[in-house]
Order: structure tokens, then C-alpha cells, then sequence
């Protein structure tokens, strides 16, 4: 992959990054940093990758890498959501309730229900971002679901 090529599917692939990102770190600021470690340690790798078809797939796994050692250092430190990232024009008020709901999951069900429903990446690609078993991701978007289910209010909630 040539230089051009790297670049544009960074790009591409930005704001997805900064959505996985935030929904980690909850912090603009080191949701920059890991981006920024996430492409520079891409760049510097990008001969390992075995096949051009799994570039996002393992952009991303670099990413949740990252934000983790990111984590690690803030060792714990969880700042407050930032007031300034508007929500989408849609149903506001809906769309805030399932945001809150969505960062109020543990991120074990978190990462991959974002993955999943909000970035549309399959089973079996989260399977391998995450490193765990394709029944393991089945299974905590189900408990996710249900989990969500009760934040929202139960039955009663319209989606």
C-alpha cells in the first residue's frame, strides 16, 4: 500500500475512529492522542498487514489498543462526557437517551454493540478486533440489547 492509499483510507476511516474512540476514552483530547498513535503506528506497520481487504479491521484494533493503554495511564481517571459534541439532528431527545444509555453499558457490551449497529462491521470482524469467539460477540449484543432495553425504560420504549 502506497502512501496515497494509506492516507485516503485513514481518511475514510476518521470519523469512525473518533466515534470508537470517545465511546473508550470519553475525552476529546486523548481521543486525538490515540487516533494520532493509532495512525503513526499504523503507517510504521503497514507491511504486517497480511491483506488490504482487513485495513479497517485492523485500523480498529489498533485503535481499541490504544485507548486502552491510554486508560491504563489515566489509571481509572473517567472524566465527564464533553457537553460540546452535538447529537445528530434526528430525534434529539431519543437520540441523547440512547447515547447515555449506550456510554452508562460496561464496555465489554459497549465496543461491541457500536461496532456492530453503529459502524456495521459483522460478527465475525468484531470477533476478530476484539480477539474473542464469534458466540462471545453474540452473546454480549444480547445482553447488551437487554441490558439497554432496561436504561430505556423497558417495553415501553419506541425505537
Amino acid at each position: 500500500m502506497d502512501g496515497a492509499e494509506f492516507t485516503r483510507r485513514v481518511l475514510k476511516a476518521e470519523r469512525k475512529l473518533y466515534r470508537i474512540a470517545y465511546s473508550i476514552l470519553w475525552n476529546d483530547q486523548d481521543c486525538c492522542d490515540a487516533a494520532q498513535e493509532t495512525m503513526a503506528k499504523a503507517w510504521q506497520y503497514k507491511d504486517k498487514l497480511y491483506s488490504e481487504a482487513y485495513f479497517d479491521t485492523w485500523l480498529v484494533r489498533i485503535l481499541i489498543n490504544e485507548c486502552r493503554k491510554l486508560l491504563m495511564k489515566r489509571s481509572g481517571d473517567v472524566s465527564e462526557l464533553d457537553e460540546d459534541i452535538p447529537a445528530p439532528a434526528r430525534d434529539r431527545e431519543r437520540d441523547i437517551d440512547l447515547a447515555d444509555a449506550l456510554m452508562k453499558l460496561p464496555e465489554k457490551y459497549r465496543l461491541p454493540t457500536l461496532l456492530h449497529y453503529l459502524e456495521g462491521y459483522s460478527l465475525k470482524e468484531i470477533a476478530r478486533i476484539l480477539r474473542i469467539p464469534e458466540s462471545k460477540v453474540k452473546s454480549r449484543l444480547h445482553q447488551a440489547r437487554g441490558k439497554l432495553r432496561d436504561l430505556l425504560g423497558g417495553e415501553d420504549y419506541e425505537a
